[in-house]
């Protein structure tokens, strides 16, 4: 059986995984799945109350990574002072590109979402739908901060993503 390069991963390392965000690493475990022995990370999700395993061999296939650098958090918190891009499609079509875009695990799509989906206190109210994709893709992008600077808590990453878009000049809606 091939086998594609294995990622540099051990446990208690931090990753992020596109479709769940940020988890840690438990251990690495050997299990007969089929008939053959596979190589398993095991991701713990604490918020989500999660287990992952995903095979060793795999790990790359699917999109995981390791935490994002200083500089792409850096480069994250810079696209959310950005004005916000609003498309005039139809709300499903806009909603599946937000959607992907908070799937693909990429810092940076997420803080995209963030930045057009946020409302200011004076703006329209968003709808259910909205609110939803918003809250994710905040909760993802504020645990990987907190994840990356290891002396800010997810509460401290949350507001620091609030200081960041509260100052932005507000645009009517």
């Amino acid at each position: 059986m091939p086998m594609s390069k294995k990622p540099e991963f051990r446990p208690n390392d931090f990753v992020v995984y596109p479709a769940h965000g940020v988890g840690q690493i438990v251990s690495i475990e050997k299990q007969e799945v089929a008939g053959l022995e596979l190589e398993l990370f095991v991701i713990n999700f604490v918020k989500d109350k999660m287990t992952l395993r995903v095979p060793t061999n795999k790990a790359a296939d699917v999109g995981m990574r390791s935490l994002s650098s200083p500089d792409v958090v850096e480069k994250a918190m810079t696209t959310l002072k950005g004005k916000a891009r609003v498309k005039r499609a139809m709300w499903s079509r806009r909603a599946q590109e937000y959607e992907a875009k908070i799937n693909s695990g990429d810092l940076i799509a997420i803080a995209e979402v963030v930045r057009d989906l946020h409302r200011n206190d004076e703006q329209r109210e968003q709808s259910y739908s909205e609110r939803q994709l918003y809250e994710a893709a905040l909760d993802r992008l504020t645990r990987e901060l907190a994840a990356v600077n290891k002396d800010m808590d997810e509460d401290a990453a949350l507001k620091a993503v609030d200081d960041v878009l509260s100052s932005r000049p507000s645009a009517a809606a």
